[in-house]
This record gives C-alpha cells, structure tokens and sequence, in this order.
C-alpha cells in the first residue's frame, strides 16, 4: 500500500507512460479484461504486460507468461492485441519477453489470495 492506503500494481514502468501518458489508465483497464484462464486473474494482475510501446505505424506489447510452456499463450496474445487496438489506434505486435513470471509479480491487492503476505 501506499501513503494513501491504496493498493498499487507490480507493474513495471511502460515506455508509454512517458510517450502516451492520457493512454495508460484505459490500456490497463481494458488489458484487465483477458483473465488467465488458470489462475483466475487478468494479464495486468498477473504482471504479464511488461512494456507498451508506440511506433509511427505500430504498437509494440511486449508481455510474459506465467510458465515457458503455457497452452493458453497463443489465446492470451491474440485477446491482448485485440483489447489493446481499441485503445491505441494502431496495428499492434505481441512478443514474448525473456523475463520469467514470478508470484511476487502478482498486483499488491491480489496478492493476499495467493498467501504472499
């Protein structure tokens, strides 16, 4: 929790929060709507959407998975650009980032279901 008493994410710090800041609150919002069909909880909650990035002619998503060998990945992807096109107005490319998903990427005010507090 912050100063305020509010929960924050685990999010890291997207490339756009520089460049399209007014697209941030509204890319997360509707991101939060692509759910993991396992864990129950959306791809922002999870920590999965690591960088957005915003070209002349393209967006660039670059996210991870909870496990190298995810079934629900090529699903996850597709819903994620197709959620995030509504929002930014341009064609957009999902990649899988090198990083590996941890709990402790888990959104401060989900992290009490999971026991890591």
């Amino acid at each position: 929790m912050n100063e305020n008493n509010e929960y924050e994410t685990n999010l890291p710090k997207w490339k756009i929060e520089e460049t399209h800041p007014s697209l941030v609150e509204p890319l997360k919002n509707i991101l939060k709507e692509v759910y993991d069909p396992e864990l129950h909880l959306s791809v922002i909650d999870l920590g999965l959407i690591r960088d957005v990035l915003i070209g002349e002619s393209e967006a660039q998503i670059t996210m991870i998975l909870t496990s190298p060998f995810c079934p629900y990945a090529p699903m996850l992807m597709e819903s994620v650009k197709q959620k995030a096109e509504n929002v930014i107005n341009k064609p957009i490319n999902v990649s899988i980032g090198t990083e590996y998903w941890t709990p402790s990427m888990i959104a401060e005010d989900q992290r009490m279901d999971w026991g890591l507090y």
